[in-house]
């Protein structure tokens, strides 16, 4: 071994060592003591400092970065299926809503824009009803028509490129990918000519019925928090990103908070009892610790205990709301996406979701638990109706109550399938959606 190298691996066990002080995934983050003289502010110090993530645990990134200089095959394996994304990511976009042909309701390109997945029109389309209305729902079967406005699939593939963009900066250095991804940010959220107006009031609008509905908020919610992280993530230093860039963007952050807790829209998305009530939970008290709203975060948090967990999980872990759906297992990792998630931010707030066990003898743990035959043995391990049963949905969950202190989790987690891009977790530690996003509402 040359002795650069030695040097290398040396400096990073020493930091290794010093990093573990440092509260890792499963435990509550915190910035280190040194944050609070200002030292991670000071250019290129801020780069040997956690990331102020929202969900991501920012000292399991750093501690990431440290086990890649000291060979660690899991974290290099999965940051080589990260890269892959990244490397097609850099050459696309950016996306913008003000490029689609469809114009919303209010006459402005700038407010996003989708119609109803699950919703169909009843009646032959004619000249004197070419929409064929009535429209009536179908549930779990998507509507290829609604795929015609371009503002969904673009989203999901800005804010994807994004993440995956500044993860892949955040581990390897590279300066294109912070750029894109900078350049992705900017052209969705703050260029004047392309930017989106900070509200959802046209999302998941159903022909001859309504322009818009709070249901659509959820197509916004965890793939915002993912792009909160890479905003964060990009603060540390990254080329491109700039503190301008930073505070205009939790500007926008912040208006979009007060839309999603003012609006009827956002008061009805808060009120549901399923999946959509837990993802607007982690949305807003994900933007809220984001622009520096702790109270607000706490808030939320604390009340998602019995308005989630004590109505959504039953005594033996199953979610009655998620397997009354025509694809049971589908929401039922679906809604476990947005706890397991909630509880991360919960860890950086001070409040403790994974823990908390409701008047019946649920928690999220026991939810993940009562997934784990299925994850592991497949669809006969599947009691109940599901269109279109994918296994390795469940992984990246079952990771997350394996770090949180899950032994039944972490004993399953070899038998559970990666999905066909590779297990991405190690280096982005947190659930996401492994299955077809497109189809979800």
């Amino acid at each position: 071994m040359s002795p650069l190298r030695t040097f290398r691996r040396l400096g990073a066990l020493t930091l290794v060592t010093a990093t573990l002080t440092l509260p890792l995934s499963g435990v509550a983050s915190a910035a280190p003591a040194t944050d609070s003289a200002g030292v991670c502010s000071l250019p290129g110090i801020e780069r040997l400092c956690p990331p102020k993530t929202v969900v991501l645990d920012g000292n399991r990134l750093l501690l990431n970065k440290l086990a890649l200089l000291v060979g660690d095959r899991t974290v290099k394996t999965s940051l080589g299926n990260l890269v892959k994304q990244a490397d097609v990511a850099v050459k696309a976009g950016p996306w913008t809503v003000a490029d689609k042909e469809r114009v919303p309701p209010s006459g402005d390109k700038h407010d996003y824009l989708s119609l109803a997945p699950y919703w169909w029109p009843s009646q032959p389309k004619t000249a004197a009803n070419p929409l064929g209305c009535p429209y009536v729902q179908r549930d779990g079967v998507l509507n290829p028509e609604t795929t015609a406005v371009s503002d969904k699939a673009e989203r999901l593939k800005a804010f994807s490129s994004i993440y995956q963009l500044s993860l892949a900066w955040y581990y390897t250095g590279k300066a294109d990918y912070a750029r894109r991804a900078a350049l992705d940010l900017r052209t969705w959220f703050l260029d004047a000519a392309t930017k989106m107006n900070p509200n959802l009031n046209f999302a998941q609008g159903i022909p001859c019925k309504n322009d818009g509905r709070g249901i659509g908020i959820i197509e916004f919610s965890y793939t915002f928090t993912q792009v909160l992280d890479a905003a964060a993530i990009l603060s540390t230093g990254a080329p491109g990103w700039s503190k301008a860039d930073e505070g205009a963007f939790k500007g926008w952050s912040g208006e979009f908070l007060t839309w999603l807790r003012t609006s009827q829209y956002g008061k009805d998305e808060a009120a549901a009892q399923n999946n959509h009530g837990t993802f607007m939970d982690m949305l807003t008290a994900g933007i809220a610790l984001y622009t520096g709203q702790d109270a607000v975060t706490k808030d939320i948090l604390e009340k998602a205990k019995a308005g989630r967990i004590d109505h959504q999980i039953a005594a033996d872990g199953s979610q009655p709301e998620e397997v009354a759906r025509t694809r049971t297992f589908h929401y039922s990792t679906f809604n476990l996406v947005a706890l397991t998630r909630l509880a991360q931010i919960g860890r950086h707030a001070g409040v403790d979701l994974w823990g908390y066990r409701n008047p019946q003898g649920g928690s999220i743990f026991k939810a993940v638990d009562f997934l784990l035959p299925a994850a592991t043995g497949g669809a006969a391990q599947w009691h109940y109706p599901d269109l279109n049963f994918t296994q390795y949905a469940a992984l990246d969950s079952v990771h997350a109550a394996a770090d949180a202190g899950d032994r039944q989790a972490r004993a399953a987690l070899p038998k559970v399938p990666a999905p066909p891009g590779g297990d991405l977790y190690p280096v982005r530690p947190a659930a996401e959606q492994l299955d077809d996003i497109s189809t979800t509402g």
